[in-house]
């Protein structure tokens, strides 16, 4: 394994383990609201200090942007972290959250690790290497279209994204598909699609953390990740689409009908 790659493996464990010992255990919790619906507890908090701890004993030079914390440093090897993907189902005991490490140098993406820590998933890719779910090699589904196809999204939720916006797209999407999940993690949706049990995702309004470590995973499994509108700047512009060359093909052309 590429030793950065093995860095974020080891963090992401270290994270999970952190995050495992409080299931079950959250009534004595502090949480607290970063904005409206959007929670932040002190597993987060934790679970992000033992990544950022294991990453700087192996390489205290580089940077780091994490969801929690923010970003220190300045460097070409960039760490981008989410401690826990999916706080608000955590917080309601529903088992499916993850934690999202990815390295980025020079502003492009070179490693990535999602780790479920529930279901002990451990999904991890290296620019050029391919990408593996406890260590089986992965890819993206082979459909030729959004027929059949099981897609996975996002909804808006807080009083500043634009839900009736978010409708269209899911009312161009929807027909002739096998139905749309939204389980509430953008990490683990993208590392699904990479994995095969999403045929594609969309989002909007996502931040960097969400998704480095995703988008690494679907394109390391031979799919295609780009903005809703055909563009490449999908960190930076926070919304996403993913999938197989072929339906990432059909989910654009239905989400140009719903401009």
């Amino acid at each position: 394994m590429q030793p950065m790659l093995n860095i974020a493996v080891k963090a992401a464990r270290a994270a999970g383990q952190v995050i495992v010992r409080h299931v079950g255990r959250l009534e004595g919790l502090t949480v607290q609201n970063k904005q409206p619906n959007d929670f932040v507890s002190e597993v987060d908090h934790l679970a992000e200090r033992e990544i950022i701890r294991v990453i700087q004993r192996a390489y205290p030079d580089h940077a780091i942007l994490a969801e929690e914390s923010g970003g220190q440093g300045r460097s070409d090897y960039e760490w981008i972290i989410d401690p826990l993907d999916g706080t608000t189902n955590f917080l309601h005991d529903f088992p499916q959250f993850a934690v999202s490490i990815a390295l980025r140098h020079q502003g492009r993406l070179e490693q990535a690790v999602v780790y479920d820590p529930v279901k002990e998933e451990l999904f991890a890719a290296s620019r050029g290497g391919g990408a593996t779910l406890n260590n089986r090699r992965i890819r993206v589904t082979t459909l030729k279209d959004l027929n059949g196809a099981l897609l996975g999204t996002g909804i808006p939720f807080r009083e500043d994204q634009d839900l009736d916006a978010y409708l269209k797209t899911l009312r161009a999407l929807l027909p002739g598909t096998a139905g749309v999940r939204r389980a509430g993690s953008a990490a683990l949706d993208l590392a699904y699609v990479a994995a095969g049990r999403l045929d594609g995702f969309w989002e909007y309004g996502l931040n960097p953390w969400d998704m480095a470590a995703g988008v690494l995973l679907v394109q390391e499994a031979g799919g295609l990740v780009g903005t809703p509108d055909g563009g490449h700047d999908v960190m930076a512009r926070g919304d996403v689409v993913a999938a197989g060359p072929k339906v990432f093909k059909a989910m654009l052309q239905r989400l140009a009908q719903a401009r």
